[in-house]
C-alpha cells in the first residue's frame, strides 16, 4: 500500500489590532475593496439610514419596534441611529470617497450630536 498523499494549503493571513483587539485578516484579494474604511463603519451607517427611513416612513413607530424586529437592544439601536444624522460632508467622505476616518465607530456616534462644521474637521483629522 502506498502512503496517503498529504496536501498542504497555505493561506496568508495577517493579524492586526482593530479597536484594541487582535483580528485575523484574509489576503487583500479575497476581501472586497472598501478603500480603507472599516466595513463595520459602512454597515453601521447603512443600518442607521435604514432605521431612520423606517421611523420617518411609519414602517416602525419607535426604536423599540426596530430593536424587537432586529433582535437587538433598544439602547444599541438608539445609539447607532445617530449615524444617520452625520453631516452630508462626513457621509460623502466615508461612503463615497472611502477615506478612512480618524475616529472609531463609537467616536463617530458621539460626533453626530455636534454641529456639522465640527464633524468634518474631526473626521478628516
Amino acid at each position: 500500500m502506498s502512503d496517503p498523499a498529504t496536501i498542504r494549503i497555505v493561506i496568508p493571513l495577517t493579524i492586526r489590532k482593530r479597536n484594541g483587539r487582535p483580528k485575523i485578516l484574509p489576503p487583500d484579494d479575497l476581501v472586497p475593496d472598501t478603500g480603507g474604511v472599516d466595513p463595520h463603519v459602512l454597515k453601521a451607517i447603512a443600518r442607521a439610514w435604514r432605521w431612520r427611513w423606517q421611523l420617518e416612513s411609519g414602517a416602525a413607530s419607535t426604536i423599540h419596534d426596530i430593536a424587537a424586529a432586529e433582535k437587538l437592544s433598544d439602547r444599541y439601536v438608539g445609539r447607532l441611529v445617530r449615524l444617520a444624522y452625520l453631516s452630508p460632508e462626513v457621509l460623502e467622505h466615508l461612503a463615497i470617497r472611502r477615506v478612512p476616518p480618524a475616529l472609531s465607530l463609537a467616536d463617530l456616534i458621539a460626533l453626530a450630536d455636534r454641529p456639522w462644521t465640527e464633524q468634518i474637521e474631526a473626521v478628516a483629522g
